[in-house]
């Protein structure tokens, strides 16, 4: 799957989602509770960081350059926009 930011797709997110899935019933994640998870859907890895820039940077860092998907531990979303109401 070669995806930019810009052409990603719904099939690209349900497959991120079962990827964090399958992982989450192989691992114990309650310790990166509200951590940032980053999955990389072509590869199936899943990468754990402070924010999303943090684990974009380590990646980098590494040389690796993948579309990622963005999580927060413990939640279906990774940031919600807007106020309160």
């Amino acid at each position: 799957m070669n995806t930019t930011a810009d052409h990603w797709t719904e099939a690209e997110t349900a497959e991120a989602f079962r990827i964090w899935a399958d992982y989450q019933r192989q691992h114990d994640v309650s310790a990166q509770m509200f951590k940032a998870v980053g999955i990389d859907t072509a590869s199936g890895r899943v990468w754990f960081g402070d924010s999303a820039k943090d684990i974009v940077q380590r990646l980098d860092a590494e040389g690796i350059s993948a579309p990622l998907f963005f999580l927060r531990v413990g939640q279906d979303f990774y940031a919600r926009k807007g106020g309160r109401r």
